[in-house]
């Protein structure tokens, strides 16, 4: 990868652990599921007008509006909304690696091997100590709630991870390209209108309307940032990425989300982790490694 690309996708993973901390300050002045709402229609327009169709059935990328859309991001912005912190939200919700292995070996029959279930067992741990080590004296509590809803939150993601799977594989056997950034403007025609349902029954109508009427600067930011900055720009960047070189160069730096969620968490918004918390993520952060990219070397030369 060139010196410029490089530059580029850290750009795309720093924009995207910096995603975490921008939705905790929307919060302030929109609720939830209005938030995620205006975030997809500002996604859909007025990019629709200008990208193609996906190529591929619109079940596809109508069941991945609604597994990330209502499912993923519906959960994490309300997680947010009732006290889970940014930057451990950045980290929890990469727990969608091991909810797409899951789904993997139910939904498509495939295999687990060793290594995957020591990175899931590692993880699990490593979320355990996150969330048992919160409401200590000088750290930021963690809701169960909270914390349940931002893990069906990556459950929903490791379920969207299988239809995008499913969607390229339909692409490829009708000779066709499944284009993600089409696939992701295009499914975002569908959580609109669900999620500002969920927006008018657990606020009123009228409290809807004058949040979008007064909308404030940081409101109006946080909306175009997730919009443009996270999804467009973000998944734009990264798709060009992944058409240039092997996904092997350039999937390994999302690992650098949940590292720039943690740090962006920490100087913007203050949020303060007891130590074992800090080694909970850390455990997240090897077990991803260990399920993704196999045992260490050094256990395997002593087989």
């Amino acid at each position: 990868m060139n010196r410029k690309d490089f530059v580029l996708a850290l750009l795309v993973v720093t924009i995207w652990g910096a995603n975490f901390t921008v939705v905790k300050l929307g919060l302030d002045g929109v609720p939830p599921m209005l938030l995620v709402a205006l975030r997809f229609v500002f996604v859909v327009f007025p990019a629709i007008f200008f990208v193609r169709r996906p190529a591929v059935s619109p079940r596809y990328w109508i069941t991945y509006g609604a597994t990330v859309g209502i499912g993923q991001f519906g959960c994490l912005f309300y997680a947010m909304h009732i006290g889970m912190p940014a930057g451990v939200a950045s980290v929890v919700l990469q727990s969608q690696a091991f909810f797409t292995l899951l789904f993997a070996a139910i939904l498509l029959r495939e295999t687990i091997s060793a290594a995957q279930l020591l990175g899931i067992a590692i993880s699990s741990l490593g979320l355990y100590l996150v969330w048992s080590s919160s409401g200590s004296v000088n750290v930021l509590s963690i809701p169960p709630f909270a914390f349940l809803l931002s893990i069906a939150g990556a459950a929903f993601w490791g379920i969207s991870n299988i239809v995008v799977r499913k969607a390229a594989a339909s692409a490829a056997a009708n000779k066709k390209n499944l284009d993600i950034l089409s696939l992701i403007i295009w499914s975002s025609l569908v959580p609109p209108i669900p999620l500002f349902l969920f927006a008018l029954l657990l606020d009123t109508p009228q409290g809807v309307i004058d949040v979008i009427v007064n909308l404030d600067g940081m409101s109006l930011f946080t909306i175009v940032y997730l919009a443009y900055g996270a999804t467009i720009l973000g998944f734009g960047i990264w798709s060009m990425l992944l058409s240039k070189y092997p996904a092997s160069q350039v999937a390994p730096l999302s690992f650098l989300v949940p590292v720039t969620g943690l740090l962006t968490a920490r100087f913007v918004l203050g949020e303060q982790l007891f130590l074992l918390q800090w080694g909970g993520c850390f455990l997240v952060f090897i077990g991803l490694l260990i399920s993704t990219f196999g045992f260490p070397r050094f256990f395997r030369s002593n087989r």
